[in-house]
């Protein structure tokens, strides 16, 4: 984003206090020293406030806004909050200097780590840990229409030792690379999204596997407990170095400063805040990438500027797909305009890996 002569734009971030991906985009602020707004949305559908603000019907969380760039999934959440709050202008950064290394060549590594280690089979893992109670709730059957097949909270529940053996074999991988110089994952001074990614899931765990926010992720279904369970696997006798290290980022995260103010439900200035922000010019609409768009490929595949297009997970969420006008559309990011009014214009973007993006219409003349 080219830097605005009034400051930042402003940043809110809406997810739900139980929602581990929301609490790593958190975290990645906090890292960053952002200012940010916070807006709590219900775990389930319907949100009111993404539909009637945004005309975004995109059912996974966290949305994080900055100005009226509206961003979908904490991979390019992420790299966006890099890209406009570089260290260039006094930000923190969630990829620190590397001692001896000219510039971070180890960024697509720690993203793949990030995204296709611990945000899929390790979460995976620690959603098994989750409470079998929750899964008798409307929570269970919300969830059940996102997968796409029935939840069965008996069976779930006997799956327990079976998912603490998978998180198991996870931290057995994880421990010797702790066992080096380093107090961090890799040899920076302060810990990268690396470090970020592995401890939100494990904190997120440790807390929904005790029945810690099951209130909060049910809608009030459920209330909480406080069961000791994840410590069978994850513990200092067993896994020391993956215990000092968790420890170690709860002490540093304790040292940066909290700069979340959390939105009033009846509040409407935040709104007003972000109509007033411009738009980012075109050139400059796409996080920077090695590598241009593929023109030839996106062509054939009828992706162009101005057709009507879906974008859906290509895990879970793909019988919801989002529906847009394509606006841009680059190697690693999708931009689409909600197609239904909203309360302001505003323009949605999309990772490209994860996601299938599909034409529906041909661009309108």
């Amino acid at each position: 984003m080219a830097p605005m002569k009034e400051g930042p734009p402003m940043v809110v971030l809406f997810g739900y206090d139980s929602s581990p991906f929301t609490n790593k985009v958190r975290l990645v602020l906090r890292v960053k020293g952002i200012p940010f707004a916070y807006h709590p949305v219900p775990s389930m559908l319907p949100r009111p406030v993404l539909t009637s603000t945004f005309a975004l019907t995109y059912r996974k969380i966290p949305i994080l806004a900055i100005g009226r760039e509206i961003y979908c999934d904490t991979s390019l959440i992420i790299e966006a909050l890099e890209h406009y709050f570089p260290t260039s202008e006094g930000w923190g950064t969630a990829y620190p200097e590397i001692e001896g290394v000219d510039g971070w060549v180890y960024r697509g590594l720690v993203r793949g780590f990030a995204s296709f280690w611990v945000d899929r089979p390790i979460f995976r893992a620690t959603t098994g840990l989750i409470p079998a109670s929750v899964w008798k709730t409307d929570f269970g059957t919300d969830r059940a229409g996102l997968i796409g097949h029935k939840l069965d909270s008996e069976k779930l529940g006997k799956k327990l030792p079976q998912n603490l053996s998978t998180l198991d074999a996870h931290l057995e991988l994880l421990e010797p690379m702790f066992s080096g110089p380093n107090v961090w994952l890799l040899p920076t001074k302060t810990p990268s999204l690396a470090d970020v990614s592995l401890f939100y899931q494990l904190k997120w765990g440790s807390e929904i596997s005790a029945g810690k926010g099951i209130y909060n992720l049910t809608g009030g279904g459920t209330n909480d407990t406080q069961d000791d369970v994840i410590t069978q696997v994850f513990n200092e006798e067993r896994y020391p170095e993956v215990w000092k290290w968790f420890h170690a980022f709860e002490a540093h995260l304790s040292s940066l400063p909290d700069r979340e103010m959390t939105i009033s439900p009846s509040s409407t200035e935040w709104k007003e805040t972000l109509k007033s922000t411009p738009f980012v010019d075109t050139e400059n609409l796409l996080v920077p990438t090695s590598a241009d768009q593929h023109v030839d490929l996106d062509t054939k595949q009828g992706l162009v500027q101005g057709a009507v297009v879906s974008i859906a997970p290509d895990d879970t969420g793909r019988d919801s797909p989002t529906m847009g006008i394509l606006e841009k559309i680059g190697v690693d990011e999708v931009v689409i305009r909600p197609m239904e009014p909203a309360e302001m214009d505003v323009r949605i973007h999309f990772p490209r890996l994860g996601f299938v993006v599909r034409p529906i219409e041909s661009p309108r003349l």
